[in-house]
C-alpha cells in the first residue's frame, strides 16, 4: 500500500491517491480535519490540477495519513513529483 497526500489549504480539504498491491485505488477527498477510509477512494475521481504545488508527502498506510492529518497544524507543501502527474 502507498498513499500520496495533497493539502488544499484554501478549501480546507485533504486529497489522497492510493495504491493497493500496485493497483490504483483511486482518489479520495475529505475535510482537512477528517479521517480517510478505504471506501472514500473512487477510481473515477481525479485530483484537481491546481494542487500541483500542494503535495504533502508519501505515506505507507491510511493510518499514517490520518495520524499526520491529526498532528500537523501547518504544512510544508511542495511540488508534486512527476510520476504522480
Amino acid at each position: 500500500m502507498g498513499f500520496a497526500l495533497w493539502v488544499d489549504a484554501a478549501a480546507d480539504l485533504a486529497w489522497a491517491q492510493g495504491t493497493h498491491e500496485y493497483r490504483p485505488m483511486g482518489t479520495a477527498v475529505i475535510a482537512r480535519t477528517g479521517q480517510f477510509r478505504r471506501q472514500d477512494f473512487q477510481q473515477s475521481r481525479r485530483r484537481p490540477a491546481h494542487l500541483e504545488n500542494s503535495f504533502a508527502g508519501f505515506f505507507g498506510s491510511l493510518e499514517d495519513v490520518n495520524a499526520i492529518l491529526r498532528a500537523q497544524p501547518e504544512w510544508k507543501l511542495r511540488w508534486t513529483p512527476g510520476h504522480l502527474g
